[in-house]
């Protein structure tokens, strides 16, 4: 096999062609242009014509350039020394400190087979009740934030990982802002959690090529250290720019367009990527929440559309909090009887109530004369929406459980919330309420 290849045939964007064989889908190369060099690494094949993505872009190669493959996919060191620090793209330092040498490990690598993997079973607090409470994050669970452009879903990644009970938390920014960089890393060493976070992050300035890494590169330090038996939490944002990426590149590459101009493969990369959430046997666990914005607030754009069908639901974040109609936690059932005997109940009584009050809500916008019924709804609604929604708020589960008692118990009486009797007789908040005696309970039934 030949040290150099120098028969460059095309430049195009990011991305040059060159003729060569023997060569494997994802190895690196360096190209040598003059006295500098840029890494690259192959994204297509077609007989002996190889496609490469420079990372640092094309600016400077010309088609008489050397390049040298080096025989093996892109690595990240792995080690203790990675924790509290800053990359980029490319794994390297953002944050002005040396370069960690560790061994490296390859990125990229296929997902976890089911079979190995153990029952998701662990819940995972974030003191956000209506994650906690309504909609509530599992261990090894993949789960996205829909949202659109304008809604605080970066603070609320990072409410999530300054408060969630992680042993590591991995960052993965793709096309950030730098002020919201700087948010997340101001906030995580505020919150004291800088010490057990690692952060990859692409800024809207950088190479778009590197933007494509970034999941990879947090996902494969998340994997090495739940094999390691550590709880492991990665927070991806956003996974949409991600996806724009994969088309900037396919249209270089001159591919078939599909839906709205993404990649045919737009889900197989998408999958590849959220099925890595992996909880080991006899190990630790990996759990993944990205953020996913939606142009136009339209669901059916490919980008949410494909991660629906991936995930195992999704956070719908509008007006600035998350909506209780559309939020779905797939796996909450694992755990919501594990955590308080009125979990359940209290979480299928709000919701009810509140659906109840936003029908109420229509008829008093449409004009309509409201009964005492409707008012005591309206008067839940407004507290639920304040004591219990407000991604402000910080509190622990159980005592969240207590506080939507109270809101219960300040609008209705216990026979119209419709929780079982056991259940009522046992949480019931409202100081004038007496539990009745068995007996009493059973002849007022008849």
């Amino acid at each position: 096999m030949r040290t150099f290849y120098d028969e460059i045939t095309k430049i195009a964007g990011n991305v040059v062609t060159v003729k060569a064989q023997g060569i494997a889908y994802d190895d690196l190369a360096v190209i040598t242009t003059g006295h500098s060099t840029s890494l690259a690494q192959v994204i297509r094949m077609e007989d002996d014509q190889v496609s490469l993505q420079i990372f640092g872009g094309t600016e400077g190669v010309s088609t008489g350039d050397k390049i040298r493959f080096l025989g093996h996919s892109f690595k990240v060191p792995f080690g203790d020394a990675l924790l509290g620090r800053v990359f980029d793209g490319s794994g390297r330092p953002r944050d002005g400190r040396p370069e960690v040498k560790a061994k490296g490990v390859e990125i990229g690598s296929p997902a976890v087979n089911p079979v190995k993997r153990s029952v998701p079973s662990k819940m995972i607090h974030t003191r956000i009740p209506m994650i906690d409470i309504f909609n509530t994050l599992v261990g090894s669970q993949k789960l996205p934030i829909f949202s659109v452009a304008g809604e605080p879903y970066n603070d609320v990644l990072a409410r999530v990982g300054m408060q969630a009970d992680a042993e590591v938390i991995i960052l993965g920014g793709m096309g950030l802002r730098h002020d919201d960089y700087l948010t997340f890393r101001n906030r995580f060493d505020e919150a004291g959690v800088q010490g057990r976070t690692i952060m990859f992050v692409h800024t809207a300035a950088d190479p778009v090529v590197e933007c494509l890494l970034i999941p990879d590169l947090a996902l494969a330090v998340g994997e090495q250290y739940a094999l390691q038996g550590k709880n492991v939490l990665v927070l991806l944002s956003d996974m949409t720019s991600f996806s724009d990426a994969l088309k900037e590149i396919a249209i270089t590459m001159e591919q078939v367009p599909s839906n709205r101009g993404y990649p045919g493969d737009l889900y197989t990369q998408l999958a590849r990527r959220y099925e890595k959430a992996v909880d080991f046997d006899g190990a630790g666990s990996m759990t993944l929440l990205a953020c996913v914005t939606m142009p136009g607030d339209d669901v059916t754009h490919p980008v949410p559309d494909n991660t629906g069908y991936i995930t195992e639901g999704q956070l719908y974040l509008r007006n600035g909090r998350i909506e209780p109609f559309g939020s779905l936690s797939r796996l909450k059932q694992l755990v919501n009887d594990k955590t308080r005997d009125d979990h359940q109940a209290i979480m299928n009584a709000c919701i009810q109530l509140y659906a109840q009050c936003e029908e109420s809500r229509e008829k008093r916008e449409m004009g309509f004369e409201l009964a005492e019924w409707d008012m005591r709804l309206l008067k839940y609604g407004d507290l639920f929406e304040e004591k219990i929604m407000d991604l402000n708020l910080n509190i622990p589960l159980f005592d969240a459980l207590d506080k939507c008692w109270e809101i219960l118990a300040e609008c209705f009486e216990p026979e119209e919330t419709r929780i079982r009797d056991a259940i009522i007789q046992k949480h019931w908040r409202h100081k004038s309420h007496q539990p009745k005696p068995e007996a009493q309970v059973e002849t007022v039934k008849s």
